[in-house]
């Protein structure tokens, strides 16, 4: 029997038969963090699932993110307190039950400029924050001297700050997190596959009953059947909704995010670091031996597969946050840009910072349910709006989503597996460090990652140009996680794309060593996979130097997307 969790070649040409020779209750077409969490949601009620995204998982906005589960301290300022609510609720799931191998806390610094009126404003807020969290499994705010608080992070200049207030939210490595919900809804009996296009609906008069889908990677195509289809294509909503012959309830206005990571080194503090700017709010975010600061809030037109940061996109964030810095920094010490689009649903006004991140779900035809806006923390609750909304093409009531009580691959046993952490060390002749990495990553499938290697030993070796990453890791990749390309390894099962200041370029020769046998290519086929990853990382970087103007060409260079080398 072949294991559904497993995600390698085999189960995908298993699962792409399956996709042609079986009907589906429900096809959901996006396989970022909302489709992947309607999968899974739709299968535990005991629906037939079929779940196919165009290109890789999280290849989108659901890689490219904050990484940050949290109840939002802005929407609060909004008077949005049922978004907060909701998310907090998620931010004690994941903690708890459900992904507490994936979703970690962490805390931020406050810096307070204002001597008489901010402290007692931002107080009030974190109360009210800690109070709608209830129950939860991180503390609560503390007021900090701004000796205390430069004590926490000395880079502070001493004039930037005149006390500071530290809070606890959740971080989460978005792509991980979300290819483990896409695997937990392959181990309930979804059939799931990546590089699946939809190029067409099917109808039965002015029903939609399923799509036809080609297989990217060898161009096949196939008729699905299905009772609904499910839009969750996030920023590509609308041009489903083109593709099925109808206009959406609602608009898609494309939110740009930039992020920029930085050494650990650059910036020395033990905490991360919440600022307020004229726009919205900046984050400073722990991210193992770096840091991660953003975002940007803009609009964006263009390209939606290879968004782009420009030059006036880095230096606004540069500016505010070297406000604060006793050391300023600099264009050289970033190692990493990368770029996400939120899809928010459009309203009265294009101005992105006042655009809901609530979500809608509506049944937008006979036969298809389109979900849109909303935040990756709060993706469970849109799963089951999704979901609930399906009931009406079903014609059959559903039970609840029970989701709440379903915990990701890797999350069982990983306590105790946590408090092993030496044993396992010893076993594979690891330091132990490595294995606190594994288990952050992979939770109690750690042995998965790790078994092989009892008979290739080398598996257990650093890959030259990332030495923080095993190369057993993206063998698992591709034996396990749906990797097919360069991409997927060095952008999202690794985050080698934005952890390195190379980017990937130094590591991308030994991991497609690591992988060639197992996706069976051959000399040729392995040069254009490098040479195709080797011309998006160039891309990326001549897009960083675009001027202002977002309509300059410049900016319109697309990095190849690696699936373009497929044969």
């Amino acid at each position: 029997m072949i294991d559904t969790t497993r995600l390698g070649p085999a189960q995908r040409a298993e699962n792409w038969r399956r996709l042609g020779s079986e009907h589906f209750d429900v096809l959901v077409v996006g396989g970022g963090i909302t489709g992947a969490g309607v999968a899974l949601d739709a299968v535990t009620r005991g629906l037939r699932v079929a779940l196919v995204e165009a290109r890789d998982f999280a290849a989108g906005t659901s890689s490219r993110s904050s990484k940050l589960f949290h109840g939002g301290l802005r929407y609060l300022e909004q008077l949005n307190f049922g978004l907060v609510r909701e998310a907090l609720r998620e931010r004690e799931l994941m903690l708890t039950r459900l992904a507490p191998h994936l979703v970690k806390p962490v805390s931020f610094l406050y810096p307070l400029r204002h001597r008489v009126w901010e402290r007692p404003y931002v107080t009030a807020g974190l109360t009210l924050y800690d109070t709608i969290a209830g129950k939860r499994s991180v503390p609560r705010h503390r007021q900090l001297s701004r000796t205390s608080a430069r004590r926490l992070c000395p880079s502070l200049r001493e004039d930037a700050l005149v006390g500071a207030v530290r809070y606890y939210d959740a971080q989460v490595d978005d792509a991980r997190h979300t290819v483990t919900v896409a695997r937990t809804a392959a181990g309930y009996g979804a059939t799931v596959l990546n590089s699946a296009e939809v190029v067409e609906f099917r109808r039965t008069g002015d029903r939609i009953v399923g799509a036809r889908v080609r297989d990217v990677e060898t161009d096949e195509h196939v008729d699905v059947s299905a009772t609904v289809v499910i839009n969750c294509a996030g920023v590509w909503t609308d041009d489903l909704h083109r593709l099925a012959g109808r206009r959406g309830e609602h608009r898609i206005h494309a939110s740009k995010g930039v992020h920029l990571v930085v050494p650990g080194d650059r910036i020395h503090s033990t905490t991360g670091l919440i600022l307020r700017t004229e726009r919205s709010v900046l984050f400073v975010i722990p991210w193992g031996a770096h840091w991660i600061v953003g975002t940007t809030d803009t609009s964006w037109s263009l390209g939606k597969a290879h968004p782009a940061a420009t030059e006036a996109d880095i230096s606004y964030i540069l500016d505010h946050l070297n406000e604060v810095l006793a050391k300023p920094l600099t264009r050289d010490d970033i190692e990493g840009v990368y770029v996400g689009l939120r899809p928010l649903v459009a309203g009265e006004t294009d101005e992105t910072t006042k655009l809901s991140r609530e979500h809608t779900v509506t049944r937008t035809q006979a036969g298809m349910i389109s979900v849109a806006g909303g935040k990756y923390t709060t993706y469970r609750v849109m799963a089951d709006d999704a979901v609930s909304a399906a009931a009406v093409d079903l014609g059959r009531p559903l039970p609840p989503s029970v989701t709440d009580r379903v915990p990701l691959l890797g999350a069982e046993g990983y306590p105790a597996l946590r408090n092993q952490a030496p044993l396992l060390a010893r076993r594979y002749g690891l330091p132990t460090w490595a294995i606190h990495h594994l288990l952050g990553r992979y939770g109690s499938l750690i042995g998965e990652v790790l078994e092989p290697a009892r008979e290739d030993p080398s598996l257990l070796e650093p890959v030259p140009g990332a030495e923080g990453y095993l190369r057993a890791e993206f063998r698992y990749a591709v034996t396990h996680e749906a990797a097919l390309h360069l991409d997927d390894l060095l952008a999202r099962r690794s985050r080698l794309s934005i952890e390195t200041a190379h980017r990937g370029t130094e590591a991308v020769e030994a991991v497609a060593a690591s992988v060639a046998d197992v996706l069976s290519w051959d000399e040729p086929r392995l040069r254009r996979e490098i040479d195709a990853y080797l011309a998006r990382v160039d891309a990326e970087r001549r897009s960083h130097s675009a001027p202002d103007d977002p309509t300059a060409e410049a900016i319109r260079v697309e990095a190849p997307d690696s699936r373009s080398v497929a044969v």
